[in-house]
């Protein structure tokens, strides 16, 4: 263990570094969204973690921050149109592709979250639980948590009865209920089996 995080720390050290996550590999509707981040280490921003581990208001309250702070951050996206084609994977890996590629600063090296990494010309190391372990991927989870809720609480009023400003469009007992009665939407992954099955019927 000691040697990884040897290797970590001296991976930390270079600049500047960007931060990468996606948010949105489990949902039955909406896009998957990533975020960049290059954080300005002389501009710390107070009680950044994992996304997961914090409330909505307060992954609002320090989105805003980060935004203000970094030196840089940027959003990538994939649609459901390209989940369904290349599959949720490689759409997850494509939303960090063009989050990287949209960074108004070029880093030296680039930090992902889990065991896959984007197809990108810059160095790239994926980092397991790398939303715990590095503070510019725990940002970028922020970022992208903030945006996807943004989005899907959007579509909500585009898209009435299915819930999706509570449920985000992950796969909860109302949503399924929504979908069987109402059909399936254009934002539906129609790829992901829950999905699949009503189509025949609801179409």
């Amino acid at each position: 263990m000691s040697g990884d995080n040897f290797f970590l720390d001296s991976i930390l050290k270079r600049m500047p570094l960007a931060g990468v996550d996606e948010v949105g590999r489990g949902p039955l509707a909406g896009p998957v969204v990533a975020a960049a981040v290059i954080l300005d280490t002389a501009k710390p921003v107070s009680g950044i973690k994992d996304s997961k581990k914090l409330t909505h208001n307060r992954r609002v309250a320090l989105s805003e921050k980060i935004k203000q702070h970094a030196h840089a951050y940027a959003i990538g996206r994939a649609g459901v149109e390209e989940i369904d084609s290349i599959n949720i994977l490689q759409a997850s890996l494509l939303a960090m592709k063009r989050a990287v590629e949209n960074l108004a600063i070029v880093p030296e090296c680039v930090l992902v979250d889990g065991n896959h990494k984007p197809d990108i010309t810059i160095e790239c190391f994926a980092i397991i639980k790398g939303d715990s372990l590095v503070e510019a991927i725990s940002a970028a989870s922020i970022l992208a948590k903030v945006e996807r809720d943004m989005e899907m609480m959007a579509l909500d009023n585009i898209y009435p009865g299915y819930g999706f400003a509570k449920h985000k469009g992950y796969p909860t007992k109302v949503h399924m209920e929504a979908i069987s009665s109402l059909g399936v939407t254009d934002i539906h992954r129609r790829s992901f089996a829950p999905v699949a099955k009503y189509i025949t019927t609801n179409a």
